[in-house]
């Protein structure tokens, strides 16, 4: 808890770092970014200057939340005449590199709510980075298990896998160049990365190994503000990203669950998980027909999100019979976090590479890890995600808040790919619907509807094993394909949140015990 600030991250020394700015007279602004920069050095195989961004701002001053989409586009030389054979692009490697948006999204943060320079929020990532960091569980675990995939890579190779094999647990991690580059964004801003040195070696590193991003690209890249989308449920205002990213899914699935009494139900019983599970159904069909990018094609948001068309959709699921899947995606690694400031400012951001450790490539003398967001554009000509030059790629990554009599009360983010638009909806049933705290909420008993290592053979439906026998049971007479899995699964996503106490005005922040995360705030 917290009255004059509070963070929650996944990693406590990123926490740490975004309080101290907050304790500083940083704003959330400032405190987002410092912590993003250490969430680099700690997770750098979920997130890192070589990714993409999202975030959702409430201007207290102004009374309004502000959606900042830093996410970036294909280069200018992408072609989808030049792809042949399978149906999407490969899931690494240099063609899917898109340009990434994170350094300028802070420049944009920055630009609309900070305080503080550059060298001051980057002091403490820069030093870490350079002095190295103890490998948490988590990160050792992605270490090694992207470790062939690092070896093909030898700048990847020499950053990660020092003496030949990853890290364990409590060994120190450092990323000399990496700090080298983050000392150049310092002092230069988004110069510093999209222009000079490290964008050349960013842009040869690609085009030498067959992909399209060049050095005009990373020069002219720059992120958009844009509104938030918005529905009610139950008396409380979801805000979510617009596309190209896939909140819309979220509000679908919120709306087509609201004609029915979940209390009643129960939280954890079968008939409120096969509910749930069936809306994800269709929001995702939607998606998968829908999402793209908006300055390339035409999306009709409102129409997705219109009453009669989610009641129609509504009366398609059947409370006693599972339905066929919706197409979905693998990429998981991704970190997010939330933070408040003493003048009642929120935040929620959700920063990633995609994949673990993105296209698993390095360029050479930056430590910048590439993302591989562009394995996930279409090849179907015509659809509003379909491959081409300048355009952004369909994305998973959202970011959330929720409003209670008209002022803020939820700031949510979570990592998980398909997952994110399922554990909102877990984590916002929890809150609205059965009440409790977000460190309950977030704690609750999870499932993840989809696949565990991209879309391949049938969906399952994972459950975490504190689920009632009944649920499950329940569940398989349904005929949903169950795989039951220990407590606290990495699988379910890491979620991270906060409330605000509107009498008192305190904040309340949640960290997911799935991951490494804490919540610090005083």
């Amino acid at each position: 808890m917290g009255r004059h600030g509070l963070v929650s991250s996944a990693h406590p020394l990123a926490s740490l770092t975004g309080v101290k700015i907050l304790h500083l007279g940083g704003t959330v602004a400032d405190a987002a970014v410092a912590t993003n920069a250490m969430l680099a050095v700690t997770q750098p195989g979920a997130c890192g200057i070589g990714g993409d961004l999202f975030a959702l701002l409430y201007d207290a001053e102004e009374g309004r939340v502000r959606f900042l989409n830093a996410s970036g586009r294909s280069g200018s030389l992408t072609s989808l005449d030049e792809v042949s054979g399978p149906r999407r692009l490969p899931e690494r490697g240099a063609r899917t590199v898109t340009v990434p948006g994170c350094v300028d999204g802070w420049t944009e943060m920055l630009g609309a709510m900070g305080t503080l320079e550059l060298p001051v929020l980057l002091q403490d990532a820069i030093a870490h980075a350079e002095e190295g960091v103890p490998a948490s569980g988590q990160a050792a675990a992605a270490l090694h298990g992207a470790a062939s995939l690092l070896r093909d890579d030898p700048e990847a190779a020499s950053t990660f896998l020092p003496g030949g094999r990853p890290l364990s647990p409590g060994e120190l991690l450092a990323q000399p160049a990496l700090a080298k580059t983050l000392r150049r964004i310092a002092a230069e801003g988004r110069r510093g990365f999209y222009e000079g040195e490290v964008a050349k070696a960013i842009a040869s590193t690609v085009l030498e190994r067959g992909g399209w991003l060049t050095a005009e690209d990373l020069a002219g890249h720059r992120s958009t503000w844009g509104e938030p989308l918005a529905a009610e449920y139950r008396g409380h205002r979801i805000f979510e990203p617009p596309p190209n990213t896939q909140g819309f899914t979220v509000l679908q699935m919120l709306k087509m669950l609201e004609p029915d009494d979940l209390r009643a139900l129960g939280a954890f019983s079968g008939p409120v998980l096969h509910l749930l599970v069936e809306a994800k159904k269709l929001a995702f069909a939607d998606r998968e027909a829908h999402l793209g990018d908006p300055e390339t094609a035409q999306i009709d948001i409102d129409g997705l999100l219109d009453a009669n068309y989610l009641a129609q959709r509504r009366r398609q699921i059947d409370p006693h019979k599972a339905r066929s899947p919706a197409p979905g995606a693998s990429g998981r690694d991704t970190t997010a976090f939330v933070v408040a400031d003493g003048h009642g400012n929120l935040a929620a951001v959700i920063q990633s590479l995609y994949y673990s450790f993105g296209s698993g490539l390095v360029a050479p003398g930056t430590g910048v890890v590439l993302q591989n967001r562009g394995t996930s554009f279409s090849l179907t000509q015509g659809h509003p995600n379909c491959l081409g030059p300048r355009k952004r790629p369909r994305h998973t990554l959202i970011a959330s808040m929720i409003f209670r009599d008209r002022a803020p009360w939820v700031a949510f983010a979570t990592m998980g790919g398909d997952g994110q638009p399922q554990t909102h909806v877990q984590v916002f049933t929890q809150l609205i619907d059965f009440g409790g705290t977000i460190q309950a909420a977030i704690d609750a008993p999870r499932f993840f509807s989809g696949w565990d290592n991209g879309a391949e053979g049938p969906e399952r439906l994972y459950l975490e094993d504190r689920f009632p026998p009944q649920t499950i049971e329940h569940l398989r007479s349904c005929g949903h394909r169950l795989e039951v899995l220990g407590p606290f699964e990495s699988l379910m996503g890491h979620a991270h949140g906060l409330t605000v106490d509107p009498k008192t005005g305190t904040y309340f922040g949640g960290a997911d015990p799935r991951g490494d995360g804490a919540a610090l705030g005083w």
